[in-house]
């Protein structure tokens, strides 16, 4: 069920509530360019409002471009900022994976919806920085419509091994274990451990921090590894890129890595 869209009257973004999840998009201004749908996904703790000026950039190549609250987030959340973080990274499995598979599958959803509502192509982009990017390599996984991702500071593993405090590279983060539905979730939507399913072989950039160990760059590289062994020409369509001096903060925040992604998911 889809509420009355909510129109900003002071610019071109639109609002409304998609099956219970609250979206936030910006249409090209000519009606005549619209035709391909982009999604733009927060990172952790973030919501569809911070993705507003990338939905601009996106509207003005002549895409429809989508962000949407992650479950727990924005609309959807029950607590503060700061109260949500300190809750995922005190359990990272058992709270964090739901929240990666929950808005995997959402922006399936939401995907479905536009393309229906807005009569656009079934050729969709998708990418996101850190938790945002997770999310969009996961959902290309479950959405052979998804040709092509950007994925900054982020990962195709879940488990993110030697995953440390952001800011604090000395502080190894002890993880956890996950609850039944995150890892049913995780067994599922996990990119790493679900190679096979990138049988469309979706054009995938991993723009990463060099010197990140909150969300390690090496993830990407062993993704491509495993997938080489079972679809090569899926492990052929992703490019990794590591900025070196980048951590895990100044790359989510570097404009020319948000330059590189723009640019991927435009070409």
């Amino acid at each position: 069920m889809t509420s009355p869209q909510s129109i900003k009257p002071d610019s071109d973004l639109h609002s409304s509530i998609v099956d219970g999840i609250p979206v936030l998009w910006s249409t090209p201004k000519s009606a005549v360019a619209l035709g391909r749908l982009a999604l733009w996904l927060p990172f952790l703790g973030g919501t569809k409002e911070i993705a507003a000026p990338f939905l601009r950039r996106l509207s003005d190549a002549g895409y429809l471009a989508m962000s949407l609250d992650p479950w727990q987030h924005g609309e959807r959340s029950t607590e503060a900022t700061p109260d949500l973080m300190a809750r995922v990274f005190g359990e990272f499995r058992r709270h964090m994976w739901p929240i990666l598979g929950q808005t995997t599958l959402d922006a399936l959803r939401i995907a479905d919806w536009a393309i229906d509502t807005h009569n656009l192509s079934s050729d969709v982009v998708a990418g996101g920085v850190s938790m945002g990017g997770d999310i969009s390599v996961a959902l290309a996984c479950v959405d052979p419509r998804v040709k092509r991702v950007a994925a900054i500071a982020a990962t195709p593993d879940w488990t993110r091994p030697g995953m440390t405090q952001v800011g604090q590279p000395e502080e190894l983060i002890d993880q956890g274990s996950p609850s039944p539905y995150g890892e049913w979730l995780y067994t599922r939507l996990n990119p790493f451990t679900n190679p096979i399913v990138y049988r469309h072989a979706p054009a995938i950039a991993f723009e990463l921090g060099g010197d990140d160990t909150h969300v390690p760059p090496t993830g990407a590289a062993r993704f491509k590894e495993v997938l080489a062994a079972v679809n090569p020409a899926a492990a052929a369509n992703i490019t990794i890129t590591v900025h070196e001096g980048l951590d895990h903060l100044s790359a989510a925040r570097n404009p020319k890595l948000e330059d590189r992604a723009f640019a991927w998911l435009t070409s």
